[in-house]
């Protein structure tokens, strides 16, 4: 939404909620098995691998599918 000028997208840390948490385990793209903010810069630093200059543009795509309760 770019609400935040002053701070680099690439800077933040992804938000973890139980979706985004338990659909990131089932990827391959979180390791750890607790919920805290150590996972949270786990996932982040994944993403980043991706896209580095925005690794949080994948937010929303991980908690759909969680909230959605596919089978992955």
């Amino acid at each position: 939404m770019g609400l935040w000028s002053g701070i680099a997208r690439g800077d933040l840390i992804m938000p973890l909620d139980t979706h985004t948490f338990k659909v990131s385990q089932k990827l391959g793209l979180l390791s750890r098995k607790t919920y805290d903010l150590q996972a949270a810069i786990e996932l982040t630093c994944k993403l980043k691998s991706f896209d580095k200059d925005d690794p949080l543009k994948y937010d929303f795509a991980l908690y759909r599918l969680g909230q959605e309760k596919r089978e992955l």
